[in-house]
């Protein structure tokens, strides 16, 4: 045997043997002799599972979980590629070491220690959870001099603050600190000897407290710095006021004085509510009598009441007191702070007046540690007080501010204008001593007495003008509508809306026009009636719609003549303004009844007649319907301030104009048609043209009527308006004289009427001849030989 063959024989014997042998599965390893077990993994020197995680065997594998205190959480392997990452529990909020504690990391778990200001039960400065320690609150406060002298302390949760003493405080004006603080709480009275004004300070239990000099007063608050009495303004006043104001002067002058009684006011000598109550009783008995009459007791009444509402004001311990006595109302307002005034909005009111101004205007440029403002609202005096007008007219025009209020008064006078009081009278005051000029305007806001589309203008009382008058000096309108007025003023007084009322051109004129016209409508509307009734020549369908046309004008007419005006009573008002709307819109009704009829007689047949209860029906119960349902709608909108008619600022009226407008407009409609037919029938040649040139006649008539009446309510729709005395005269000439109108196209015009006419007036005037009535009988053959004219309602122009 060769070494070739050896080897090949090794080699075979190698392969066959290495294939007997099984092989064993991941997770197992095989033995010497030849068998598979397990695998431990968690035993290899490299940790198989990474640093802090545990690794736990399994037969034939094994999974890793990473220790308390690590992340993420559950199983894996090797395979997975996952490293345990230790969990920050502070920063987790996982942590619950309970009440004023914060935890702090540790490897794998945390620990807890005490908030600031808290310390530990046991007294330990780090603890677990578990261990039964509280954190409990230090009391700074106990340690002494913890806040320094002249200083308190005061306890917080966990912390404290200090503060100064009363009577004392820091350079810096600093309110709380700490011991830290570099500074030290000095006397109220070393830090600023000015603090009482012209009186000494010293120190008190409560703090420092202030003592007057004789003349001057704090006004029973011994804190607030000392100012001087102006009772001297009351003694001026009572060497010139009228005997009426005795009594409210003696009142204001005593209560001045008891405060200059002892250099070291007590608050109890004086009490301020006590003594605005006084005052208001005062008052109530004041406007109660009749001095008002004279402009100068006004100016020195008002006078007092701004300086007394500011000493009552400074009395007063509430930062607000509202009273309201029989003639008068009040709001006052108070500010206190030693060091710095107050600040921001001002705001007070009255039941229909608001006053919006800023503290610092009513501070002013001197603060004795109090700021007050006052408001006073008249509830009647606007009754005595509309008058004083006359310098209005005279505003001098060179002041800038109200170069558009004078214009606007310059206009005035040429529309013959005059005023009227159109809100409550109220007085403002702020304890400021320098309001002639303010840098900041306040504003008023006044509501209405009557709600009027009229202009306004904000005045003030103006002493100074011949004792005193209406001015418009430093005041303007901001804006304005039917309920309320907005006014700036750069000054405070006593102030007002008045409202301007224009007379409409001649009232006399129109009121003349009014009255004739009427009274000559009335005549000839009755005319018509009698004549449309007893005629019988003339009885026909449209006959009868001319007759109720003129009842419900001759009815509209005489409730206007003399309703209109009677506003005295309002329930009657509403009654005669739903009447006028009833009857106005029940003739439109018949006129458009009439516009219906021509129609029918062009368009389907002439000779057609219409049920009388169909047109009674229509005449009347379309009005009544719409009447219901206005009263229902708005009970309230019959009857204004001036005249018994339907309200036109809440837009009531529309309620009359609206179905006014419908009915011309379906007028106009048939009026086309029937022109356009009646054009067709003329170019035919018809053989009936005697009729047809009737039929014209009458439908040019009720086209006449129709524009007569109509345009008569579209002038009324705007003579309400300022600057309208055209339409206003338009509309009175045509609305007085309606009836004359209706006489002159319905009778006069009519030839076979005034035949009728000059038969009865020769029967008259003879008396041997027969009564109209007989002649009436007589006149049956005429009519029947006339036959297309009855049917037609004859009528010519």
């Amino acid at each position: 045997m060769n070494i070739v063959m050896f080897v090949r024989i090794i080699f075979l014997s190698a392969l066959t043997e290495s294939a007997l042998v099984p092989s064993c599965p991941p997770g197992y390893l095989q033995t010497k002799k030849q068998r598979c077990e397990d695998e431990n993994e968690c035993k290899f020197d490299d940790p198989i599972c990474g640093d802090d995680a545990d690794c736990f065997n399994t037969v034939g594998s094994y999974y890793c979980q990473c220790r308390k205190g690590f992340h993420p959480p559950g199983n894996f392997t090797a395979q997975d590629l996952i490293t345990c990452k230790e969990i920050n529990e502070s920063l987790e909020n996982s942590t619950d070491c309970g009440p004023n504690t914060d935890s702090i990391d540790s490897v794998g778990s945390y620990a807890c220690v005490c908030k600031a200001g808290y310390s530990s039960s046991n007294g330990a400065e780090v603890f677990i959870k578990g261990q039964g320690v509280k954190c409990l609150d230090i009391d700074e406060c106990k340690e002494s001099d913890s806040c320094g002298k002249n200083a308190l302390c005061h306890k917080t949760p966990g912390d404290h603050y200090c503060t100064c003493a009363p009577g004392f405080r820091l350079k810096s004006g600093q309110t709380n600190f700490t011991y830290a603080t570099s500074e030290s709480c000095e006397s109220l009275c070393d830090i600023d000897p000015s603090i009482c004004g012209e009186g000494s300070c010293k120190i008190g239990k409560e703090g420092h407290e202030c003592v007057c000099k004789s003349g001057f007063t704090n006004y029973g608050h011994k804190e607030t710095k000392c100012t001087e009495l102006m009772c001297n303004n009351f003694i001026r006043y009572a060497s010139q006021a009228p005997p009426e104001l005795t009594e409210i002067l003696s009142l204001s002058t005593n209560s001045c004085l008891l405060l200059n009684e002892t250099n070291s006011v007590n608050k109890n000598q004086v009490d301020g509510k006590s003594l605005l109550q006084a005052f208001l009783d005062a008052l109530d008995k004041l406007l109660s009598g009749s001095f008002l009459d004279d402009n100068r007791k006004v100016s020195s009444l008002f006078g007092i009441v701004e300086i007394m509402l500011k000493l009552i004001g400074a009395l007063l311990n509430n930062d607000q007191t509202r009273r309201s006595a029989i003639k008068t109302e009040v709001e006052l307002l108070i500010k206190r702070g030693v060091f710095s005034p107050p600040e921001g909005p001002l705001i007070m009111s009255t039941e229909r007046t608001q006053f919006n101004s800023h503290w610092e205007t009513a501070t002013g440029k001197t603060y004795p540690g109090f700021t007050t403002a006052a408001l006073l609202g008249y509830k009647s005096l606007e009754t005595s007080l509309n008058n004083y007008f006359d310098h209005l007219k005279k505003e001098n025009s060179s002041f800038d501010h109200v170069k558009k209020e004078n214009s606007y008064l310059q206009h005035l006078q040429k529309e013959n204008v005059h005023y009227k009081v159109n809100s409550k009278i109220v007085t403002a005051t702020v304890s400021n001593a320098e309001t002639n000029q303010l840098e900041k305007p306040i504003t008023l806001t006044f509501s209405h007495l009557q709600h009027l589309n009229e202009s306004h203008i904000c005045v003030f009382w103006d002493p100074k003008l011949n004792g005193g008058a209406w001015s418009t000096h430093g005041c303007t309108k901001v804006n304005s509508n039917d309920f309320e007025t907005v006014c700036s003023c750069t000054h405070l007084s006593t102030f007002a809306v008045l409202m301007a009322l224009y007379d409409v051109g001649d009232i006399y004129a129109l009121r003349l026009i009014t009255n004739v016209g009427l009274s000559l409508s009335l005549i000839c509307l009755l005319i018509c009636i009698g004549t449309f009734y007893l005629v019988r020549s003339i009885q026909s369908t449209r006959n009868t719609i001319h007759l109720h046309l003129c009842i419900t004008l001759f009815i509209a007419f005489f409730i206007f003549f003399v309703g209109i005006t009677r506003t005295e009573n309002k329930v009657g008002c509403a009654i005669v303004a739903g009447a006028l709307q009833y009857f106005f819109l029940a003739a439109f009704c018949w006129m458009c009844l009439e516009g219906v009829q021509l129609f029918r007689m062009v368009v389907l047949v002439f000779n057609t007649t219409v049920r009388h209860i169909y047109l009674v029906a229509a005449g009347y119960g379309v009005p009544a319907v719409i009447v219901a349902v206005s009263a229902i709608v708005n009970p309230n909108g019959y009857g204004t301030a001036h005249h018994c008619w339907l309200n036109i600022k809440d837009g009531f009226i529309w309620s009359f104009y609206v179905p006014v407008c419908v009915i011309i407009i379906v007028d106009v409609f048939f009026f086309l048609i029937t022109i356009w037919k009646l054009a067709e029938k003329f170019s035919s040649l018809n053989p009936e043209l005697n009729n047809l040139r009737k039929i014209r006649t009458f439908t040019m008539t009720a086209i006449a009527q129709l524009c007569v009446l109509g345009i008569m309510w579209v002038f009324g729709c705007f003579q309400f308006d300022q600057g309208t005395l055209a339409m206003s005269y338009i509309f009175t000439i045509l609305g007085s004289l309606q009836g004359v109108l209706m006489f002159i196209l319905h009778c006069w015009l009519s030839k076979q009427v005034r035949e009728e006419y000059t038969t009865f007036l020769s029967r008259v005037c003879a008396p041997h001849k027969k009564k109209y009535s007989e002649f009436n009988s007589q006149q049956t053959s005429k009519s029947e030989t006339s036959k297309s004219v009855q049917n037609t309602g004859e009528s010519s122009i």
